[in-house]
């Protein structure tokens, strides 16, 4: 877990481009439209979008709801798991949001919902058995001891 504010980037720029690579490859596949031109194009407006949406909006809002029920007896994987959780499921909910528009699909209730459920087959896996276990790994590989 972050203990500060660099720790904090430390994990959120590792996690959001992995994850925002990893679902810009899945929502191109789904479109039939694979190929590093079409990567190229989609990845970074994606990632910008998703990494201001994480630091601005769903990261607080996710962790402040998180520490409300999560007391200092929860273990670290406890902690790690609700708060991958929580955020998974905000980002997926907005970025499907995103997706939609980015690509021109008219929104509707039908259009949304189908977008979240793919998203959220993929994402789920890649965040809890990928992405997550990487970036903690690198954010372990920084931070220093706590002090005895």
């Amino acid at each position: 877990m972050p203990r500060n504010f660099k720790e904090a980037i430390f994990l959120t720029l590792p996690m959001c481009s992995m994850m925002a690579l990893g679902m810009s490859i899945w929502n191109l596949y789904l479109l039939c439209r694979v190929s590093l031109g079409n990567l190229a194009a989609d990845y970074l407006s994606g990632f910008i979008t998703a990494f201001l949406l994480d630091v601005l909006l769903v990261g607080a809002l996710v962790k402040g709801l998180s520490f409300h029920f999560l007391k200092d007896y929860h273990k670290r994987w406890q902690k790690i798991a609700v708060i991958s959780g929580g955020m998974v499921l905000m980002m997926v909910s907005l970025m499907s949001v995103y997706g939609l528009l980015f690509n021109g699909v008219d929104l509707s209730m039908e259009s949304y919902l189908g977008a979240l459920g793919t998203n959220f087959i993929m994402a789920f896996p890649i965040n809890f058995l990928l992405v997550g276990s990487l970036s903690h790994f690198i954010l372990g590989r920084i931070q220093k001891p706590f002090p005895d």
